[in-house]
């Protein structure tokens, strides 16, 4: 056994023990078939309030005031129903979500956009911005405060009408509790080891005559007892209590919370004190997706009565009755002051630790690899929900007939007029809120950003509209496509965008081959129709200009291609973009380990072999073209590169060079005529 492989060990008796093994390094692949999705939603994740309690989550000090925009994970297009509604508001996001994961996608982020208000300084007008969302008293319910007892509110989670059909229920769960008479006296309890007795919890105390009390313990401890020789817990109540005490039981809340259509949440041992771990305040921040705690809007900003969640603790009746809310109102949609510039945050920069509003909410993301956003301008109006309406008819019964009420014109939806934009008229702006998009994909790159080319334009303006946009991280799609869904109370065929099932597409041919397949020749699922059938001649010119075309074919709609607006032409596929995106994450992330390595020509062959093999492993996955790996990739770390100066200035350099595989995307055959009348065809 060597020597060096022996060691003492640091505790215990002397001996020999064997060093723990070399760790195992290997580089393996990155995830690259997630997508984000920007748009309009009738509800969901949008606006985090600020909690003034410690308890409260804490936010970056950016956004100490609360942020607009959070990016939320959904692995399924149940689990975006359950955040984020169906197909009732006026956005395309449900509609690209949906076609993403009917594409093959399986993890989305959503940003849900809403609208900054802003006041005349341009500050954040937190009155307008506090608006929309949906509130209700408990009745009855209150909190105790030195300023008088404070009424107990719950507000929606988020903004819009569907919370005016909130309903929320708190009761309680009495547990007995196995406590001797003798163990309470007026300032405190000895109880034994194993009884669910914590600081901040609430007790039913009975005494003589039936009459129960009300006691919140607040703090719990241990000590000795000489004279028994064991270890007493004891519990010390934050008011004298009223002895005698013939029974004692620990008190818990159950809030269960209905929002009306069809989703529902029951929260158990709640805990009635805001010490307690488990204060109703903090279950409904942490743990709910329907309430959060609310504030009496009656009373004005800074009366100390308007808020209950922080320091207060419930006032509870002894009888233990149950709590209900009154109805939920003031929640409305405000879809018609959305803008354009809600989408993004004029305010952040490279240099901020936290993520923005809008797409500036993905910056901080380290799965993102593809960007939707549906919604950054409205084309056209959806098709509007038509109720059915039941016409009633012949009962079982002879009775007399009453007349018919008249008809009423409803009132027309909610509709997205601030984000209206004419792609025949507005091209220009358009094309500046995509150049956005894209300035920030380059800045980042670490995301391709997909874009729709604008519908209803000519082949000449699709052209000059290319003409405009040029980056290696984005990529177009035409034309937009006709879907027509079960689940959607539309009655009508819904234009979506054609880069929301291109993402799926990506997504799908990522997870099944590899990032370095060229992810087009696929039909697109869930698509009837397409809005423009483009002929073979124009197909032609689109595909020489990098637009990305779906053919309508029997078997259904096919995109075609997968090549970015890149005017490099190294860059111009949209899978070697995606696999050049991987590699340097996969550098940047798995080969941290060397920073504190001793900088000598072991952590350079540790590092040339690394990179070695793993390079090698995409070569036999067909990333890289060339017959030979040797052809293929090269790993340069050594002493010439690393020169002592360069090694005593505590740098380290490796060079990687790659030449990616490009998809075939055309096969030439020819068609000849032999002499004889007969025809070869080659290829």
């Amino acid at each position: 056994m060597a020597a060096s492989a022996l060691r003492l060990p640091p505790l215990g008796a002397p001996g020999l023990s064997w060093l723990p093994p070399h760790p195992i390094r290997a580089l393996t692949g990155e995830r690259m078939d997630v997508c984000a999705f920007v748009g309009v939603a009738p509800r969901g994740p949008s606006r985090i309030p600020v909690f003034g309690a410690s308890w409260a989550p804490g936010l970056c000090a950016e956004g100490a005031t609360g942020t607009r925009s959070l990016a939320v994970p959904v692995e399924n297009w149940t689990e975006y129903t359950r955040l984020y509604g169906r197909f009732e508001g006026p956005g395309l996001l449900p509609y690209a979500v949906a076609s993403f994961f009917e594409n093959g996608g399986a993890r989305a982020y959503i940003v849900r956009i809403v609208h900054d208000y802003t006041a005349l300084d341009g500050s954040p007008d937190a009155i307008e911005n506090a608006k929309g969302v949906a509130s209700a008293p408990v009745v009855g319910l209150r909190a105790r405060a030195s300023a008088g007892d404070v009424e107990i509110w719950l507000r929606a989670r988020d903004e819009g009408a569907w919370g005016n059909r909130l309903h929320a229920a708190l009761t309680f769960v009495a547990r007995p509790l196995a406590v001797a008479s003798l163990a309470f006296s007026p300032t405190e309890m000895v109880f034994q080891r194993g009884l669910e007795i914590v600081a901040g919890a609430t007790l039913r105390l009975e005494h003589s005559g039936g009459v129960h009390t009300i006691a919140r313990v607040s703090r719990v401890w241990e000590e000795w007892h000489p004279e028994r020789a064991i270890i007493e817990r004891h519990a010390s109540f934050d008011m004298p209590i009223v002895t005698p005490v013939v029974g004692s039981e620990l008190i818990e809340g159950v809030l269960t919370v209905d929002d009306g259509d069809g989703r529902a949440e029951r929260h158990v041992a709640l805990g009635l004190t805001s010490s307690h771990a488990r204060w109703l305040a903090r279950v409904l921040v942490e743990e709910s997706s329907l309430l959060y705690p609310g504030e009496n809007l009656d009373l004005l900003p800074g009366d100390v009565r308007r808020t209950w969640d922080d320091g207060r603790d419930l006032v509870i009746d002894p009888a233990l009755p149950a709590y209900e809310t009154r109805s939920f109102s003031a929640g409305e949609n405000r879809y018609r002051h959305l803008v354009p510039e809600d989408f993004f945050d004029a305010g952040w920069t490279m240099s901020d630790e936290c993520p923005g509003c809008g797409v500036h909410a993905l910056t901080q993301l380290t799965d993102l690899s593809i960007v939707v956003t549906p919604d950054l301008y409205s084309p056209r109006p959806l098709a509007p929900i038509e109720p059915v309406i039941d016409m009633g008819g012949a009962g079982a019964e002879f009775c007399t007939c009453d007349d018919a009420a008249p008809d009423q014109q409803a009132e027309p939806a909610e509709d997205l007029d601030g984000l209206r934009l004419d792609p025949a008229t507005d091209t220009a702006t358009i094309v500046a809120l995509q150049r956005r998009l894209i300035d920030l994909a380059s800045s980042l790159e670490s995301f391709i950003v997909l874009l729709d080319v604008p519908p209803g334009l000519s082949q000449r303006r699709m052209l000059a509209w290319r003409e405009q946009l040029h980056s290696m991280y984005a990529a177009a799609y035409h034309p937009w496509l006709m879907v027509s869904r079960g689940d959607d109370a539309r009655n009508a065929a819904i234009a979506v965008n054609p880069a929301a099932v291109a993402a799926g597409i990506i997504a799908r041919r990522e997870m099944e081959r590899g990032v370095q397949y060229g992810p087009a020749n696929e039909i697109a699922l869930g698509v009837f129709d397409v809005s423009d059938r483009v002929s073979p001649a124009r197909h032609d010119e689109l595909h020489q200009s990098a637009i990305n075309v779906y053919l309508h074919e029997r078997d259904g709609a096919r995109l075609t291609a997968a090549r970015t607006l890149s005017a490099d032409p190294s860059y111009r596929q949209v899978s070697v973009r995606r696999l050049m995106t991987m590699l340097r994450r996969v550098l940047y992330r798995q080969m941290q380990w060397a920073v504190f390595e001793p900088n000598d020509f072991r952590l350079r062959g540790d590092i040339r072999n690394q990179l070695d093999a793993y390079l090698r492993q995409l070569f036999a996955a067909n990333a890289f073209a060339g017959a030979r790996a040797e052809d293929a990739f090269f790993v340069r770390c050594d002493d010439e590169l690393n020169p002592q100066q360069v090694v005593d200035a505590g740098r380290l350099l490796c060079y990687v060079g790659v030449a990616p595989a490009e998809p075939l995307e055309f096969l030439v055959l020819q068609i000849a005529r032999d002499g004889d009348g007969t025809l070869r065809v080659q290829g």
